[in-house]
């Protein structure tokens, strides 16, 4: 083990060790567990789901187009916040009296492993691996089910040992952790399935050992929804949407606006979402004296209407899987200047559909906008790109998608398919 750094401090030493301990334990158990009977897989499946969720769309994204495939029985997702309505799909919450004891977000994995252990669903599925998918690969071990992760945050869930995670246990562990990171994988290998946003995700699980199986599954949207609309004006240049935290670079996509408004000095934009870093955004904004060109929606619903009020779509992440934002821009026509960075070229094309940025610096941004709006003849052209190459994210296709993932699980078991 070689932890890259050794700028941690005392108490984050122990810290980090602690962790150590208690994985070692964990895998142990793990191991341990694999004695355990496998229970067959039915031709129509129950699945029992768990994860933090900061919008209803992100989940009805995921969770529709598995619920509805046609070989699944029924969807019980646990949560510590309402579920949105969602046929097929039901809601479970830990009660209050075990909230008040544990927090939320122990009441809702306690609670999950109660179920799991109470009910025995064939699948079990959790959003992230920290914490969500260890408890999914511990008891689908423990009761014999089919476990599957879905890696949303992309190769960074466990690099350092889940440092650059927002989970507050494993990101508070000082310095990076490759004892840490190795568990994680050796945990994440046990798994009946492991869903990626992208293909960077597969890359780098595969060159880390990992033999379980691996598909990418970024996600079902709504077609009816998520289109065109030649009726609505468009009101703003730019809109990025996220959640606003460091990792989304939301700062430097406000300096890549005011670099560019010296060539473009009307350029605006508005920015969706809500996070921890949304008043000093604010203030920056005000601070670079382009507040009055920037939009502060929040967190929104009708994501669809504040994209088909748009012409080009951005994200100046540091990091990012496949971008469900993205999708949804270019389903709705529009199209894109983002980040070159992790998935984000697997659907991005450039100088098809939009400009894939590198250097990640505001000037790079900054000049790509310039060249997207002063050649205003291709934007048609790179918005019919744009929806052409997303149809294969409807959530037709996509339930098409999960109904082949648990008919392989039926068939490892010796069952035929549907």
């Amino acid at each position: 083990m070689t932890n890259t750094n050794n700028s941690s401090s005392l108490g984050q030493h122990i810290y980090r060790w602690m962790i150590r301990v208690v994985l070692t334990i964990y895998y142990c158990l793990l191991t341990l567990f694999k004695i355990m009977p496998q229970k067959k897989v039915p031709k129509k499946v129950k699945i029992l789901v768990t994860g933090t969720f900061y919008s209803d769309h992100w989940l009805i994204t995921h969770l529709k187009p598995m619920a509805n495939a046609s070989n699944c029985a029924q969807l019980t997702m646990v949560a510590a916040t309402e579920v949105p309505e969602i046929n097929n799909v039901q809601g479970a919450y830990a009660p209050e009296w075990l909230q008040k004891i544990t927090g939320k977000v122990g009441a809702r994995l306690l609670y999950f492993s109660w179920i799991a252990i109470k009910e025995r669903p064939d699948v079990l599925v959790g959003f992230h691996i920290l914490i969500n998918g260890l408890f999914v690969a511990l008891l689908a071990r423990l009761i014999g089910a089919k476990s599957i992760y879905i890696c949303g945050g992309g190769p960074r869930e466990v690099q350092g040992g889940g440092i650059k995670t927002e989970n507050r246990i494993f990101n508070r562990i000082g310095q990076a952790d490759l004892f840490i990171e190795n568990l994680l994988l050796k945990s994440i290998n046990t798994m009946s399935l492991i869903v990626t946003m992208g293909a960077s995700a597969i890359n780098y699980f595969q060159e880390k050992g990992i033999t379980a199986p691996c598909e990418i599954v970024p996600g079902g949207f709504d077609d009816t929804i998520f289109c065109p609309d030649e009726n609505v004006s468009k009101i703003y240049d730019l809109i990025l949407i996220g959640r606003l935290s460091e990792i989304k670079r939301v700062d430097r996509f406000l300096l890549a606006i005011k670099k560019a408004q010296q060539i473009l000095p009307n350029l605006n934009a508005v920015i969706v979402g809500d996070g921890p870093d949304k008043e000093a955004l604010q203030y920056l904004a005000e601070r670079l004296e382009i507040a009055e060109n920037i939009h502060f929606a929040g967190w929104q619903n009708n994501v669809h209407e504040w994209l088909q009020k748009s012409k080009c779509f951005s994200l100046t992440s540091d990091s990012e899987g496949l971008s469900q934002a993205l999708i949804q821009a270019m389903m709705v026509g529009v199209p894109a200047i983002t980040s070159d960075v992790g998935d984000l070229g697997d659907l991005l094309k450039e100088g098809k559909n939009g400009y894939l940025v590198s250097p990640l610096t505001e000037d790079a941004f900054a000049s790509a906008y310039i060249k997207f709006f002063e050649a205003q003849s291709s934007q048609f052209d790179f918005s019919k790109q744009a929806y052409q190459d997303t149809r294969e994210f409807s959530f037709a296709q996509v339930e098409l998608h999960w109904h082949k993932i648990f008919s392989e699980l039926q068939i490892k078991n010796g069952l035929q398919r549907d």
